[in-house]
């Protein structure tokens, strides 16, 4: 490169990334993309490293070695030099190099250090190489450490690209290796930058980082969920034992914390979690263990007496995660044996109640306090031995101040002192509930107590308010905060009765379960009366809403229905105080719950969609479903179901909801599936579909916006009826009802409408609902069309969808616009054609078009959408191979008989969804391919008498020769190379292909075996010498079981190292 060209690429980089230009900062990128895209510019990079000190340049550079190392194979003589020149580099101008580049480099270090681990063990040397860096200069250390974290993350996370059989490969090469040496760097670097006064805190802070990092490594390839903050049991290497059991190990991690601020500080707690998380069977002895976890308490308990960082927030949340993995890692008898165990529980007594206290402060590390607590009042029962737990004197007052707490953050809310209610962060007031009941069972007596002296003044309050007029002065932010408390403590009952299931108490405490579940229904039977039933569109009133939700839902899945204990005490207590002595009274008020919110919460559809939630569960039991069929208020609701009884079907955003109302109805109406009442049941929607019908001939009416709406209603009611019909009893109601009197007013709507998506998607979910012969519904006698019948009206619904919307092609975002409606369409017509109720041969025997357009129409919307977008949206291509699944399979002469480029589009596009990472579309598309090669190798040799579809697939497998031998080169590479764990069914079409093009498959292992290295390639060919043994020329079950059998052993041979 000449000096002036380098002066232009300094240039054009500065561009690249500083310019605040768009066009300028696209026009760099474009002409400087060689240098990430081409192998060939690797050498232009180092050139630019070795003669530029403008940093951008350097930087270009070095981001571009990274992308060339990651998304290229290279050699690995060229990985090693890389590596070799950034180390140089590295140490050469440690000094100099801008903080960025520097950060480019050392990614480019790691990531080519990973890639060649196993090219040769020169990698493997890169611990001695980095301990040169630590005894050079201040810049040096700090490079060094900052090499050995990255180098640490770099080999714990999957690189892209990689399969995570390769990563893991290398992941525990390098545990054993090299990440036991590095752990002990970052404890004597950590010691002696701690104890120098003067050392610079970003060294600090990457000694510390490096020790996280050690002791936070994916030992045994578990943590496969990042989502959650638990680290679990840390499954340290035996060899780490004398490091971990060492107490000046423990001692730094404290020394640390105690002597710096975050994110240092929580960093060295975090580290301390980690030990605290050390798998039992590290140590040598128990008795070792047990001097471990008196060291853990021992400094826990010194934090908590000093009170030492805990105003910092960071430190504050991350203690209370160590605190949480004390008693996940250890047991209760361990714990109360320790010396001082009695300070120890004391304190954190105090401090769980002081943090619940400062709720608005520590509201997401409540959650681990409570953990901590649920989970020693769980050990309980199994404590042995004379040591006291002491919890009988905290635990009433951790869960006192939890109630409390929580009944002040409520007054906090509505005096504007809080911008977040906890109430509406449902993630985390599921955790704090879930470990609730545990605390409030283990002296339920007293807590009830508590609970209900609180409860009862409250609810004679709401009674009072509810015979009120109107509300003045402070009375309506009194009434609010009422709502708010009453809310929590519905959430608090309903928890505690949900604890019921995992707890084995005694019959006292249903009686308790009693007392405070009469409350809540008598809070219930009051709450939608007097001055309370104005109050719907009041958000706090919506809160209290869904807080009874949650209680009846909790309270169903212990006292009512298939769990419910039928002699429990819960309803000798509701029999005295409210009346209701059996599951029955309980289901009626339910119910009539349920009618009084889909009435009044129209407007509020988290309201409407948790209250048909909740009546969809009542309706799924046998034993509850067949209760409610007893209230006189189902009878009315199945009698009743039009807008003007319950207006939320009305607004558009409940749309979606009424698919789950008239699915639960249905279940019910199904239930006694009397043909009456079907009938009578459908009445309101056969009065829908002649008023609809009446217009349908005048296109301008058919197009109004009331007839949009009442169509997009109408499918979705109708797609809950056909989700609820599971016998061929129940099928055959709605199918004479809807064929052939309304079957017209679907098509005209597809036709019509076909514009506009929120129509046409409702309408062919309905459809795609209606043919699908889930629990063999669609049986119909041998003597019956309807099969034959329903298959027209779906060609139709197909055709004139499909005409129409290639038609209009994509208008604004694809996927709203068109590609959903076509992935709906396409399963509408794949579920038709695999549903066994269809002789599909009867349409070419009468010369019925049906099934030809439809195919037709069906190929040309699979051809509309790109490749690249089927593969990017999942829904589209799960519809697009379950297609082409079931056109291989039953239909191979539509696939033989296309043009040859849609043939070869259809079948490179099997390949592509091969290497899919989804394995049920790569399953798919085995099965596809496999009926393909199958059909044609049980059709040679191509005689005159041969079908027209083996002719017409010959040929183009003539003019297209390297069509099947690419696809089995790419299973045989998924194979070797990839993880696959759908491997039976890759292995299917293999053999079809194997015995198809036996010419091109010697070739083929050739062509694997040239990408490998030489001793690699031995490997193979030995491997694929044993391939075939015993396996004949035949495409039988028994045969392809041996095959696939031997697959096995090839691949396990191959990659066993």
């Amino acid at each position: 490169m000449e000096p002036q060209h380098l002066s232009q690429l300094e240039a054009l980089s500065e561009r690249l990334y500083n310019s605040q230009e768009p066009n300028e900062r696209a026009h760099a990128e474009q002409t400087l993309r060689c240098f990430w895209t081409s192998t060939e510019y690797i050498t232009q990079c180092q050139f630019i490293l070795d003669n530029s000190k403008h940093p951008y340049a350097q930087l270009l550079a070095s981001s571009s070695l990274v992308r060339q190392v990651t998304e290229n194979s290279l050699s690995p003589q060229l990985r090693l030099d890389i590596r070799n020149y950034v180390l140089t580099f590295l140490f050469n101008n440690a000094e100099s190099v801008q903080p960025y580049v520097s950060t480019a480099l050392v990614q480019l270090l790691c990531r080519v250090t990973k890639l060649g681990w196993f090219d040769t063990d020169a990698h493997h040397e890169i611990v001695k190489d980095l301990t040169k860096f630590l005894e050079a200069s201040s810049a040096h250390y700090f490079c060094g450490l900052k090499v050995f974290n990255q180098l640490c993350m770099e080999m714990n996370q999957p690189t892209p690209g990689r399969s995570l059989t390769q990563h893991r490969k290398t992941a525990v090469s390098f545990r054993d290796n090299s990440l036991f040496h590095i752990f002990p760097i970052a404890l004597q670097s950590l010691a002696q930058l701690q104890k120098d006064q003067n050392a610079d805190p970003r060294h600090l802070e990457q000694a510390i980082l490096l020790s996280l990092k050690c002791l936070s490594f994916d030992f045994v390839g578990t943590s496969l969920d990042e989502s959650t903050e638990d680290p679990g049991n840390i499954q340290v290497p035996s060899s780490w034992r004398p490091l971990i059991e060492d107490p000046a190990t423990m001692q730094l991690f404290l020394d640390v914390y105690a002597t710096t601020k975050p994110p240092l500080s929580s960093m060295a707690l975090e580290c301390l979690t980690r030990l605290a998380s050390v798998r039992r069977s590290l140590f040598t002895t128990e008795a070792e263990r047990n001097k471990f976890l008196a060291r853990l308490m021992a400094g826990t308990r010194e934090i908590l007496r000093t009170q030492q960082g805990l105003s910092e927030h960071a430190n504050y949340h991350e203690y209370c995660k160590l605190l949480g993995r004390l008693k996940t890692n250890y047991q209760l008898s361990e714990l109360v044996n320790v010396e001082n165990y009695g300070e120890w529980i004391q304190l954190v007594a105090e401090f769980t109640i002081k943090s619940l206290q400062s709720w608005q402060w520590a509201s997401g590390s409540v959650y681990y306090l409570l953990g901590l607590w649920s989970r020693l009042v769980s050990s309980m029962p199994y404590l042995k031995g004379d040591s006291p737990s002491l919890l009988e004197g905290y635990v009433p007052k951790i869960t006192e101040a939890y109630i409390t707490s929580r009944l002040d953050s409520v007054q906090a809310i509505v005096t504007g002192n809080l911008p977040d209610d906890p109430l509406d962060n449902d993630e985390q007031l599921q955790d704090q509930l879930d470990s609730l009941p545990y605390l409030c069972r283990f002296q339920y007596e007293s807590t009830s107590k508590y609970i209900l002296s609180l409860l009862d003044p409250m609810l004679a309050t709401y009674v009072e308010i509810g015979r009120l007029q109107t509300l003045s002065g402070d009375e309506p932010a009194r009434l609010q905060i009422l709502e708010g408390q009453l809310t929590w403590l519905v959430y608090i009952v309903g928890a505690l009765i949900r604890g019921r299931i995992s707890s084995a108490s005694a019959e006292s405490q249903e009686v308790i379960d009693g007392e405070l579940a009469s409350r809540i229904f008598q809070l219930i039977q009051v709450m939608d009366t007097g001055f309370h039933a104005t109050r719907y569109p009041e958000h706090s009133r919506q809160l209290l809403d869904t807080a009874t939700l949650a209680f009846f839902q909790n309270f169903r899945k212990v006292y009512v229905g298939e769990q419910a204990m039928h002699s429990s005490k819960v309803y000798t207590r509701l029999s005295e105080r409210m009346g209701l002595s059996d599951h029955l009274m309980v289901l009626n008020i339910t119910v009539s719950k349920i009618a009084t919110n889909l009435k009044c919460f129209a407007a509020c559809d988290e309201v409407v969609e948790m209250t048909l939630n909740l009546f969809q569960d009542l309706a799924s039991g046998y034993m509850s479903g067949k209760l409610l069929l007893k209230l006189e208020s189902i009878n009315f609701i199945l009698g009743h179901h039009t807008h003007e009884h319950f207006p939320f079907l009305d607004p558009p955003v409940n749309t979606r909801n009424r698919t789950i109302f008239y699915a639960t109805l249905g279940r019910l109406l199904f239930m006694e599936d009397t043909p009456s009442k079907f009938n009578a049941f459908m009445a309101p929607l056969t009065a829908v579909c002649n008023n609809l019908a009446s217009v349908a001939g005048d296109v301008n009416a058919f197009r109004s916006p009331q007839v949009k709406s009442t169509l997009i209603g109408l499918a979705r009611d109708l797609r809950g009826i056909a989700l609820a019909t599971n016998s061929r009893r129940t099928y055959g109601l709605l199918f004479d009802w809807l064929y052939p009197a309304h079957m017209p007013l679907l098509l005209r709507a597809v036709e019509v409408w076909a514009d506009t998506p929120s129509v046409t998607t409702p309408v062919l979910k309905f459809m795609a609902e209606f043919v699908l012969n889930k629990t063999q519904r669609l049986t119909f006698d041998s003597s019956s069309p309807n099969g034959i019948l329903l298959f027209r009206e779906v060609s139709k619904l197909i055709v004139a969808y499909g005409s129409r919307v290639l038609q209009l092609g994509s208008v604004g975002e694809p996927y709203a616009s068109s590609y959903k409606g076509i992935w709906v369409a396409l399963t509408v017509l794949t579920r038709a054609l695999s549903g066994n109720y269809v002789n599909f041969g009867v349409f070419e025997l009468y010369g019925d078009r049906a099934l030809a357009d439809a195919l037709e129409v069906a190929l040309k919307m699979s051809l509309f959408i790109p490749q690249s977008d089927i593969m990017s949206f999942r829904k589209v291509a799960k519809a697009y191979f379950s297609l082409l699944e079931v056109l291989c399979n039953n239909h191979t002469t539509v696939i033989c008989a296309c043009d040859p480029p849609t043939f070869q589009h259809l079948v490179r596009s099997l390949e592509t969804g091969l290497k899919s990472l989804d394995v049920s579309l790569s399953s798919q598309c085995a099965a596809a391919l496999d009926n393909l090669a199958a059909y044609a190798y049980n059709h040679q040799p191509i005689t005159q008498a041969s079908p027209n579809a083996a002719h017409a697939l010959q040929k183009h497998l003539t003019e297209q020769p390297s069509l099947f031998a690419d696809i089995l080169k790419t299973l045989f590479e998924i194979i070797l190379f990839e993880d696959c764990s759908n491997q039976w069914s890759l292995s299917r079409p293999m053999l079809s292909l194997i015995l198809l093009i036996e010419a091109e498959y010697t070739s083929i292992q050739t062509q694997i075996a040239a990408s490998l290295p030489p001793e690699q390639q031995q490997r193979l060919a030995a491997c694929f010498q044993k391939l075939m043994t015993d396996v004949t020329r035949s495409l039988e079950a028994k045969n392809r079981d041996k095959f696939t059998q031997n697959l096995t052993i090839f691949r396990h041979d191959f990659r066993a190292k």
